[in-house]
């Protein structure tokens, strides 16, 4: 090997390296959802501090997990770049898993209405979370934040309903509540009333969950609505690339499949929104 192509060789080593050790690690714990199914979840802490506040991110229909390449069985590409952003800003981060518990690794090529998991579980393991969180040593009360994505979006909605008497019945309510990308619909259709204050983020072009019915319940209910544009389903997702996906039954165009991948210039505008609300939530 020649000397430069060396060189340049060992450097990009040391980067994968450091990259890797900058990767923040999970802890296994378990908990139990509030329709009494018992619980897997991952969380994630800075080193050597509290944590200032605590952000249970909901994962969608996908599941929680890479099913091809090296991380196969570990946390996905966005789930852990998520939890790394997140303990980077000095938070702790939950991960719980609503579908290996109940036997399935994934929802997203199910039609809507076939489903086992649909929103009632969804919202009890979310309200379930907030629970457990609440009462942990490290953690505040006060300072707890929903993030969910797609079907975890939706489930964001979900739990933070408060026409709905199972939200209402709970004592621990989170400081603010982020949904990408979920699936509005339902809400609208259900009269949603929103509990804490709610930011969507949203894709213009997204043919999967579309925004227009977002826009239409944000716009109903005073929240924030982000619509970042010529994004898709799932822009945030640092790894992958625009595709269309024919396996999915479900979206706009049902049979049709839909367009899933990511936009670098809006995933950055979202997480950047993203630290800003969550520094104010947490203050």
């Amino acid at each position: 090997m020649k000397q430069g192509l060396k060189a340049v060789f060992v450097v990009h080593l040391l980067l994968l390296a450091s990259s890797a050790a900058a990767a923040a690690a999970p802890q296994e714990v378990h908990f139990y959802s509030l329709d009494g199914t018992a619980l897997k979840a991952w969380v994630f802490q800075p080193a050597g501090q509290k944590p200032r506040g605590t952000v249970i991110a909901l994962h969608g229909c996908g599941g929680l997990y890479a099913t091809i390449g090296r991380n196969k069985g570990q946390l996905n590409a966005r789930h852990q770049a998520m939890a790394d952003l997140l303990v980077a800003q000095g938070y702790a981060a939950v991960f719980p898993d609503s579908l290996t518990p109940r036997g399935e690794t994934e929802l997203c090529t199910q039609k809507l209405g076939t489903r086992n998991i649909d929103q009632a579980e969804r919202r009890a393991d979310t309200l379930g979370a907030l629970a457990w969180v609440a009462v942990q040593p490290w953690a505040e009360a006060e300072h707890i934040a929903l993030l969910g994505w797609s079907h975890g979006g939706s489930a964001v909605l979900s739990a933070t309903d408060v026409s709905r008497a199972d939200v209402r019945g709970q004592t621990v309510r989170p400081a603010v509540a982020i949904a990408f990308y979920p699936g509005c619909s339902a809400a609208q259709k259900s009269g949603y009333k929103r509990g804490v204050p709610l930011v969507l983020m949203l894709g213009e072009k997204d043919d999967w969950t579309p925004p227009a019915p977002c826009i239409a319940l944000g716009k109903a209910v005073g929240a924030e609505v982000n619509v970042y544009p010529d994004s898709y389903h799932d822009f945030d997702n640092p790894a992958g690339r625009l595709q269309v996906r024919m396996d999915i039954p479900n979206g706009v165009h049902p049979g049709q499949g839909v367009q899933v991948g990511p936009n670098p210039v809006a995933r950055e505008a979202a997480y950047a929104r993203l630290r800003e609300v969550l520094r104010k939530a947490f203050q």
